[in-house]
């Protein structure tokens, strides 16, 4: 497996370049989902730069427009331009994109689709899932949203797939500032905690409402719960919805995105899987210490900016939070740690795309890799 782009020469010219499409027929024009500002942010011709970039959009709106821009569009478009190189970073490819190997490259978030039928929405089962079932198993290339990712999709890609990290960037999307936040008094009685996320089953909200339950009971009577996230499959906002001390905003514009995390003591995260967090990371630009789920991928993104917790023990967690909050200066620990980790990733992911850039250029240039 290559999980690391060798570094290689780049050309001095992109001219003759094949046409990189990227595939957006996901792209509903509703407000943006983190797989959305993914293919906005790492496929964008900026990112790309100075690759001759080209977005492909589904021929309509709606479901219908999707399964048709992935089914007659870019399998068309494809066989129409035998040089051209499709990359995927939304939906996975359709059969008939199967057929073009490997000049198409899907870019994956995370392998739920395999791993948690669990916790799959009836389409994702049904569309989703084995489309990306027979693209594991077929594709020769990929490109992977983390180390985590990679290793796991390793497991089940052929033997010889190629694995190329490509991580996010961590944008300062809510304009969010530590500006003030150490100079705050220790919490009394009261202890502010945030999450965001869909709520879906795979977000695991209700843990996180059951230690809020434990803080209360235990540590901070007056402890709440803010909740951003429009509602998911399943009955999870049903199930939290009345809760004492939980406030569910559903979608939120950025404006109040940040008035709420600036606001908090304490971002909580209880996924039971991720494939990245790429929340965990943005709000740190707030400063905000980050508690979170003790699984791998969390690692690998917080590394020890993060205090980590067994969700299905909402007692050791809540004493995990009190513990943390009852130390002298932890504002300024964790503010500290954040802006120290937002550094140390961005270094890496602006890496990955020279990469991925240099990888794609020399593709695109007709001379493989192989």
């Amino acid at each position: 497996m290559n999980t690391h782009v060798t570094e290689m020469h780049r050309p001095r010219t992109t001219s003759g370049l094949a046409p990189i499409l990227i595939d957006t027929t996901h792209m509903s024009g509703r407000a943006l989902t983190g797989l959305e500002r993914i293919t906005l942010e790492l496929f964008s011709a900026k990112a790309l730069s100075p690759l001759p970039v080209e977005h492909v959009k589904a021929p309509f709106p709606s479901l219908a427009g999707l399964v048709a821009g992935q089914y007659v569009s870019l399998p068309l478009r494809l066989y129409k331009d035998p040089r051209a190189i499709l990359l995927c970073p939304g939906f996975p490819p359709s059969l008939p994109l199967l057929y073009f190997g490997k000049r198409v490259i899907p870019y994956i978030h995370d392998l739920f689709l395999l791993t948690r039928p669990q916790d799959l929405s009836r389409k994702a089962r049904l569309y989703m899932a084995p489309a990306f079932r027979r693209a594991i198993e077929r594709l020769p290339r990929f490109l992977v949203n983390s180390c985590t990712t990679a290793a796991e999709l390793a497991r089940h890609a052929r033997p010889d797939a190629k694995i190329h990290l490509y991580r996010p960037q961590v944008r300062n999307v809510f304009s969010l500032s530590p500006e003030g936040r150490i100079a705050r008094p220790a919490p009394d009685t009261r202890l502010r905690l945030v999450a965001m996320g869909t709520l879906e089953p795979r977000k695991n909200h209700i843990a996180a409402a059951r230690i809020l339950s434990e803080l209360r009971r235990n540590f901070f009577p007056e402890a709440t719960l803010d909740i951003i996230g429009r509602d998911g499959w399943g009955d999870v906002a049903d199930t939290l919805r009345g809760r004492s001390g939980i406030r569910l905003h559903g979608h939120l514009p950025d404006k109040e995105v940040r008035r709420i995390l600036k606001a908090a003591d304490v971002f909580i995260s209880t996924s039971h899987d991720e494939g990245l967090g790429l929340p965990l990371l943005e709000v740190q630009y707030a400063g905000l210490p980050v508690i979170a789920s003790d699984i791998p991928i969390f690692r690998e993104v917080l590394e020890n900016s993060g205090t980590f917790v067994d969700p299905s023990d909402p007692y050791l967690a809540a004493l995990r939070i009190f513990t943390m909050v009852r130390k002298e200066n932890w504002r300024t620990r964790h503010v500290e740690a954040a802006q120290a980790n937002i550094h140390r990733w961005n270094r890496l992911a602006e890496e990955d795309r020279r990469q991925v850039t240099t990888l794609l250029t020399r593709l695109a240039g007709g001379t493989g890799e192989d």
